[in-house]
Formats: structure tokens, C-alpha cells, sequence
């Protein structure tokens, strides 16, 4: 799921209490505001979901030897975390000083029912997005672009929303959790592309980019930043470009949002032409991620994984290589090349 920032709502979504009459400033609860708290809840249950050591990491060599023999096969499904676009000036989540440490993710929830913490989203966005729109691919997407050209992979699931596979020149790729560069209203369904958004926004907000002085290292991956209240309460929103609507959502599955059911199509094809997996640079935290890990241990396929920390998946996995990322991606291919 996609992080999006907020680090101020600890607040509850709906005011007011489930029994009793309602009282000033309070309503009582319907179904639907019980479903809507109750998904929330699961959302911020999944954001603090913390991944410990299941597995011993296995000796370097050993294990890079195992993942060399496995992508000699060919065949193989890759999944990707955060840990592969760090080399791009993206920051993770989950690892030593991933963006976790220093903001709460907003949930759908909040996004699609609290107006104020939506506007405070495109406030936000509107500064960090610039950073992510900078950033390209490095030499991890790189190689994983020449494994797939070498037949040594079939495919790529990534849970990045940041475009860099695609940018790096991969084919088949399926952006799990969506893609930053695409807005949708959620009232008519219409789409944008987000530097047409960003143009519109710049238009209508002249000088709000040049009064925030802004840190890079504190760009989330999705583009948010934290902002002073006052920056948000200045900041303009412009609407649909078919309905006028404000209510527009960047293209990503968010905390407490279900991936699209064509995509989850998708996967399920990609998974039916490989016959093994590799995991690059995720804890699988997530399960839209670890239920890829699921499906081939069910399907008794070998499972590899490299990264630099603790993974969801390590106790299942055939081979483990806690390292990092890219120099990892450099020796298999002086391996196999």
C-alpha cells in the first residue's frame, strides 16, 4: 500500500458515540460509519504491523549462489519494495531510517471521508511531488531490465508507485499498489495525468512553491512532506477537470484500500508463467505483497529474497540474502552475464 502522509490524524474519523442520543457536536453512528472506523482501524493495525527476525540470514556466498542458480532457470517472478528506488534519493519505510520513524501513513479512510485531511494531503504533495518527479531510475532498475531482456525473469510486481521499472526500460510490469503520476476524481472516475494536475496547481497557488523551505531527506516515498499548518491553510485546490470536483486521488491503493481486481488478474497471469520467485528490497510488511509469497509456496515454488533487513517471508524462503540491494543485483549478473 502506498504511504501517504499524515501525521497529524490520531483523531477519530466520525464524532460522536455508537448509543445514547445524540448531543451537540455528536451524531449517532450508522452502519456505514461503523464500516468506515472499522476498516480505518484495520489500516492503522497494518501500518504498525512490525517485521522480526524469523530466519538466521544464510552465509553471503552461499545464498548469492543459490539466487544465481535460480535465475539461471529463468522463469522467475520478481516482487519489489521500497529497498530497490533508495539508490534513486527515495527514501524507504520500514528500515533504519525509513520514513515510518518520522510519520503516521494517512488511510483511505481519512482520505476519502475527511476533507481537511485531503486538502492537507494535495498541500503537502503539491511541494514533495517535485522531488519524485526528479528522481530516475538507478542501477538496480537497470539490471533488473536487462535480467528481463535476458529471459532470466518473467515479470516484475512492484509495490513502488514511483514509475522507475517502466522509466528503466522493463516491459512487463505491474505496479501493485498503482502509480503517482496518474490523479482520478473519485466522484466521476475521469483521470489526469499528474504533471498536467501539477501545472493547473501551480497556476492557481503563484509563489507558494519559493515561501517553503524544504529539507529533500524529508520526502516520503509517495511525495508527501510535512507541512506548517499555515502553508496548508494557504494552499488552493483546483477540481476535476470534467466535474470540478475536489475530491481527486492520486491513482495508488492506499492503507485500508483493496488492490483492483483486474490487477490482482494480472498478478495471477504473471504467477501462472513463472516458476519461482524473487523478492528485491521488501519486508512484505504488506500482505497484497506477502500474499505473492503465499501463492508460490503453496504452488512449491523456490523462494529467494534480497534485503537489507528482516522479511515477512524469511522463514518460508529458499534462499536469504540480507544485503544491499543493488550490489547485490550487480554480483548476480557478473555471475550469470
Amino acid at each position: 500500500m502506498t504511504r501517504t502522509s499524515d501525521a497529524s490524524a490520531e483523531r477519530p474519523l466520525i464524532d460522536g458515540a455508537g448509543g445514547g442520543d445524540a448531543t451537540s457536536g455528536q451524531r449517532r453512528l450508522t452502519s456505514a460509519d461503523l464500516a468506515i472506523s472499522t476498516a480505518h482501524q484495520a489500516a492503522l493495525r497494518s501500518i504498525a504491523r512490525v517485521v522480526d527476525e524469523t530466519a538466521e540470514p544464510q552465509d553471503a556466498g552461499r545464498a548469492a549462489a543459490g539466487l544465481a542458480d535460480q535465475l539461471r532457470g529463468g522463469r522467475v517472478l520478481v516482487i519489489t519494495g521500497a529497498g530497490v528506488s533508495t539508490d534513486s534519493g527515495i527514501p524507504d519505510y520500514r528500515g533504519p531510517n525509513g520514513s515510518l520513524k518520522r510519520h503516521r501513513p494517512m488511510t483511505y479512510q481519512e482520505f476519502r471521508h475527511d476533507p481537511a485531511a485531503r486538502h492537507r494531503y494535495w498541500a503537502r504533495s503539491f511541494i514533495g511531488w517535485r522531488h519524485m518527479g526528479q528522481a530516475g531510475p538507478n542501477r538496480g532498475h537497470e539490471l533488473l531490465a536487462e535480467f528481463e531482456r535476458r529471459g532470466w525473469i518473467s515479470g516484475i510486481v512492484t509495490q513502488n508507485v514511483d514509475g522507475l521499472h517502466a522509466a528503466a526500460g522493463s516491459q512487463r510490469v505491474i505496479p501493485l499498489h498503482g502509480d503517482l503520476s496518474v490523479v482520478r476524481c473519485l466522484n466521476c472516475g475521469n483521470t489526469e495525468a499528474r504533471p498536467h494536475l501539477d501545472a493547473r496547481l501551480a497556476e492557481a497557488n503563484p509563489g507558494y512553491v519559493e515561501r517553503i523551505d524544504l529539507d529533500p531527506e524529508a520526502v516520503n516515498p509517495d511525495g508527501d512532506v510535512t507541512l506548517a499548518q499555515h502553508h496548508v491553510d494557504a494552499f488552493v485546490m483546483v477540481g476535476c477537470l470534467v466535474c470540478s470536483s475536489v475530491e481527486l486521488k492520486p491513482d495508488v491503493v492506499y492503507f485500508g484500500e483493496n488492490v483492483p481486481a483486474e490487477r490482482k488478474r494480472e498478478v495471477a497471469a504473471l504467477e501462472a508463467d513463472s516458476s519461482s520467485l524473487l523478492v528485491v528490497g521488501s519486508s512484505l510488511a504488506v500482505m497484497s505483497g506477502y500474499k505473492i509469497v503465499l501463492d508460490a509456496v503453496r504452488a512449491g515454488q523456490p523462494v529467494g529474497i534480497i534485503n537489507g533487513g528482516p522479511s515477512r517471508a524469511d522463514a518460508k524462503a529458499t534462499w536469504r540474502w540480507r544485503t544491499r540491494v543493488t550490489p547485490a543485483l550487480e554480483d548476480l549478473f557478473a555471475r550469470l552475464a
